[in-house]
């Protein structure tokens, strides 16, 4: 029985209705499955959903909603503690991620790709690749495209390449990717998940259905991955077919793991070549928004971690930095991020993290000055900004304590940064 028709009259409950909650909704009512609906914002524009037939409940949550269900779908952001999800288990029902629901549907081969950092651009350089050697491909996933959205788009020549959060690992059951990537491991989400072992567990998950016949793409010198995919090893010093046009050592590092990635879904050097000479990189990771007056503005909103705000400091050696740090914080300790600043390197500090933040750059001796929003942190950084330094956006936490998401923080750093005389 194929996955479409399994859920054929099944009554669903999705848990979370924002892109990925939505998409899921929209796929499984294709599918002829009856769906209901929950999100807690009951503010929520839900008018879509229910023109397509969906039975929208918004506010709190109540466990009679579980009455009927067959199956619950739980986007990436609802915790697993929620007490529609753990209702769900207590009663024996089903939980699946959209990740799960999307890869029980698609056709074709699956390149999944995952880590600590990196993810989003390693899986939209291999989109690049793919695309270069006039391959069928999408790229979904933690990228901000839902897998389930391009279930309808996809053949069974279609690859997808799919971005795998921790999160979006949570709930799966048959996920196997053809091609499976991990990129790093550093701690991240321990506010979410504990400890750092439980969230590597949770990464590893990505290779745990793979066969004799499938790819597992690990970093040098890491340790047994679950599975029985073919191993394959990478570095960022590994020859390359070409040098990547993105900057950085952990940009190399993310090509080479492309390039292994891409070998193995059978792509030949010569386009592999061409997309690392050609990919521009993603926006919100070390984008370069502006020079004015010698200056560079530099948006790298996506570093939501310690980890990828050191990367983002090591990607400038030789200016000055003004880096802009802060938002809501993930249980990370922050001394090993203020290690990374130079002499001569000041930091300006926004949001709920600011206080732990300040205590570690007090520690290592690095300047800083503290903020209310995003504007006044620029403002005082371009005042203090000379000729080649540089003015850096790499928060090191996530957005939510003042944005709706790091893609909203960026663009708003974007927009500020434009105006500047």
């Amino acid at each position: 029985m194929t996955a479409g028709a399994e859920l054929e009259g099944r009554h669903v409950l999705v848990v979370g209705l924002a892109r990925s909650g939505r998409a899921a909704a929209e796929v499984l009512v294709t599918r002829n499955a009856a769906v209901v609906g929950y999100d807690r914002d009951d503010a929520l524009d839900a008018g879509r959903l229910r023109e397509i037939g969906v039975e929208v409940h918004l506010g709190r949550e109540e466990e009679t909603l579980l009455q009927g269900i067959d199956l619950v779908v739980k986007s990436p952001g609802v915790p697993g503690e929620t007490p529609l999800v753990a209702g769900a288990r207590a009663r024996g029902i089903p939980v699946w991620s959209e990740i799960e629901l999307g890869s029980r549907l698609l056709s074709g081969p699956l390149l999944g790709v995952t880590g600590t950092n990196g993810k989003t651009t390693t899986s939209e350089l291999l989109g690049a690749v793919f695309r270069t050697a006039g391959r069928s491909v999408e790229v979904a996933g933690n990228v901000g495209r839902p897998l389930t959205s391009v279930v309808e788009a996809a053949t069974p020549e279609t690859w997808v390449v799919c971005e795998l959060s921790s999160f979006q690992l949570e709930d799966v059951e048959t996920l196997r990717p053809r091609v499976a990537v991990l990129l790093n491991l550093e701690p991240d989400h321990l506010d979410r998940h504990g400890t750092f072992e439980a969230y590597v567990d949770l990464k590893l998950r990505i290779f745990e259905r793979q066969g004799a016949g499938d790819t597992a793409v690990v970093p040098r010198g890491l340790g047994p991955v679950p599975g029985e995919g073919r191993r394959v090893e990478f570095r960022f010093d590994d020859p390359l077919p070409a040098e990547p046009r993105i900057p950085g050592p952990h940009n190399r590092e993310n090509a080479a793991a492309a390039t292994a990635a891409a070998r193995a879904a059978g792509i030949a050097d010569d386009a592999i070549a061409e997309g690392l000479r050609t990919f521009p990189g993603v926006p919100h990771r070390i984008e370069l928004v502006r020079e004015l007056g010698g200056v560079r503005y530099v948006n790298d909103s996506k570093a939501t971690n310690v980890a990828a705000a050191r990367r983002a400091l090591a990607s400038f050696p030789e200016s000055r930095l003004h880096v802009i740090l802060g938002g809501r914080g993930k249980a990370e300790p922050y001394g090993p991020l203020a290690a990374a600043f130079k002499t001569g390197d000041r930091a300006y500090l926004v949001g709920e993290a600011a206080d732990e933040i300040a205590e570690a750059l007090d520690e290592a001796g690095v300047p800083y000055l503290r903020a209310t929003e995003l504007s006044e942190a620029l403002g005082a950084a371009a005042s203090r900004a000379a000729p080649s330094d540089v003015v850096l956006l790499s928060p090191a936490c996530a957005s939510f304590d003042q944005f709706d998401d790091f893609e909203a923080r960026g663009d708003a750093f974007r927009c500020l940064v434009e105006v500047l005389r």
